[in-house]
């Protein structure tokens, strides 16, 4: 019986990026998909028809009562003359009616899917219709790796409340058409608080608007493109204090929200944000929201990355809540939370995956995104003793796919077995001014959209110039780890991949008695002429590989 991971275990491998209790849970069952799975997982007719073209999400966060009410604002353009359109909202919220021109339309409910029926569409107009919602949102168990909304208290006793609810979904707590491959153009989120308390979502403040019963409400505004689930709202006790960094597409505004406890502390480790910006514009290109702002925002959990509103728990010190992930010494070299949530802002808010079973295009950039931190900061060789430290992790228990159309993510190995493919496919490369080109030319080409897996492959393979088909079915959709085979017969040494999907050619830099040599192998035994009589074989550590001696034919 195989032996599955422990569900601490898979929390470590899955940190920072909210993955749900759920999706821990898939490493130790064969899933079974339901409608519901289908509802939520792909674009349905009732979602196609329909272009998504902008939210006013407006909201009343009530901690007193775990509750939150409001109006989300769903304006559209029609591509198609259909009627019946998908909104979700997950129970116990519950939408009380939705109007369009100051008529309330029939409503259907089907679990977590409401269809409602609209007068007749005309494609090419805008439309817009006016979503009535409430109730008590799912509470998170374990935040952000189960999804819902956190409340607590800080040390003062002032309410602490905020959502995480990557993979769950966003319509755990706001009707949303709940598929990552529509975004809105731009959102405007008006969050209602009760009195002292300060609520901080995406985007730049515009306003702050006072109630007669001490109530506040703050619009924030965002003028970017935005995944469902980096919308947030943050409430709390806050103190703000900013900079300005110099980046390459001019002045960047840096806010920094934190409760009033922790100013002192927030303002010394906070300190690690302008260095992450300078190291990830050198690789990645410029910060993907200069018009938004970047923001660093107090959680009551360890962290997201929500757009323009990273979320941040991760105790004012260095590490993986102090601990260096890597065992190597590196890991505390940098604040973990800092660097790898707002490394999302260029591989999950700039470019989005379609579907959740493509998540490793969030994930294993991201990750390796550590690794290229070091490197600027600190060269290659700890940037490469770090992700090479992170093999450890790596369970490789199943595909880093997951399966399409169903919301279904793939192993949690889309994190530290992403970023050591992504460590190797450098290494093919040979040539790390054009690898920078190529990863800064992703977010320049793909820039605030959302994609494919076979756009990003077919992306990389045209750059490096080479067909990395086989590559990616290793490393993506198979679980093995390429073990590179080799024996000697007289002055030959032969050698081939074995442990591989059946096509893997992947050259591979080898040290025959300590001197550098490129070999090409396949699937197939190949032979080195002239080899030493005596030969020793070591694989380039900087390869996601095995190497081992095969008994002579």
């Amino acid at each position: 019986m195989k032996k599955h991971p422990s569900k601490t275990t898979l929390a470590l491998l899955l940190i920072g990026s909210g993955l749900s209790f759920g999706a821990l849970q898939a490493h130790a069952q064969s899933p079974e998909f339901t409608r519901q799975d289908t509802l939520r997982g792909s674009i349905t007719p009732e979602r196609a028809w329909w272009d998504l073209t902008y939210y006013h999400l407006n909201v009343q966060v009530n901690p007193n009562d775990s509750t939150i009410r409001g109006v989300n604002t769903i304006q559209y353009k029609v591509l198609e003359p259909q009627q019946r359109m998908q909104i979700d909202l997950q129970p116990p919220m519950r939408i009380e009616k939705v109007v369009q021109n100051g008529k309330e339309l029939p409503l259907q409910r089907d679990g977590n899917a409401y269809f409602v029926q609209l007068a007749e569409q005309q494609p090419g107009s805008i439309k817009s219709v006016d979503v009535h919602f409430g109730g008590k949102p799912q509470v998170s168990e374990n935040p952000p790796w189960s999804g819902g909304i956190t409340w607590q208290y800080d040390s003062n006793g002032r309410p602490f409340v905020a959502n995480s609810n990557q993979g769950d979904g966003a319509s755990l707590w706001w009707p949303v058409k709940d598929h990552m491959y529509d975004e809105p153009d731009s959102m405007l989120i008006s969050a209602r608080v009760p009195e002292g308390l300060t609520d901080v979502s995406n985007g730049r403040l515009r306003k702050v608007e006072q109630h007669p019963d001490g109530t506040s409400t703050f619009h924030w505004f965002v003028s970017n493109p935005i995944n469902n689930y980096g919308v947030n709202v943050n409430v709390a006790d806050y103190v703000h204090f900013s900079d300005k960094y110099q980046g390459e597409k001019g002045q960047l505004d840096l806010d920094y929200y934190v409760l009033r406890g922790n100013l002192d502390k927030a303002k010394e480790q906070f300190k690690e944000v302008p260095r992450m910006l300078k190291a990830f514009e050198h690789w990645f290109g410029p910060y993907p929201f200069y018009e938004d702002s970047y923001k660093l925002v107090e959680a009551p959990y360890l962290g997201m990355e929500h757009q323009s509103s990273v979320t941040y728990g991760n105790g004012y010190r260095n590490g993986y809540l102090g601990r260096d992930l890597s065992r190597t010494g590196w890991g505390k070299k940098f604040d973990y939370i800092i660097i790898h949530e707002s490394g999302h802002e260029w591989f999950a808010n700039n470019i989005t995956y379609k579907d959740y079973a493509d998540m490793w295009i969030h994930e294993s950039f991201t990750t390796y995104s550590e690794n290229l931190f070091l490197d600027y900061h600190y060269g290659k060789d700890a940037a490469a003793d770090y992700v090479i430290g992170q093999r450890a992790l790596i369970q490789n228990d199943r595909p880093i796919i997951g399966t399409y159309g169903v919301n279904h993510t793939g192993s949690g190995d889309m994190y530290f077995k992403g970023a050591n493919m992504l460590h190797t496919l450098r290494q093919l490369v040979n040539d790390d001014e054009k690898w920078r080109s190529i990863l800064r030319g992703l977010n320049k080409d793909f820039y605030h959209q959302t994609v494919t897996t076979a756009q990003i492959e077919n992306y990389l393979s045209q750059h490096v110039g080479r067909n990395l088909s086989p590559f990616f079915d290793q490393y993506l959709r198979d679980v093995r780890i390429p073990k590179l085979e080799y024996r000697q017969e007289g002055t030959k040494l032969m050698y081939r991949w074995s442990n591989t999907v059946a096509d893997f050619n992947m050259p591979v830099k080898v040290y025959v008695n300590g001197k550098a040599k490129w070999l090409e192998p396949t699937t197939n035994w190949q032979e080195l002429k002239e080899a030493p009589k005596k030969v020793k074989l070591e694989v380039d550590r900087n390869f996601y590989v095995t190497a081992e001696k095969a008994t002579a034919s």
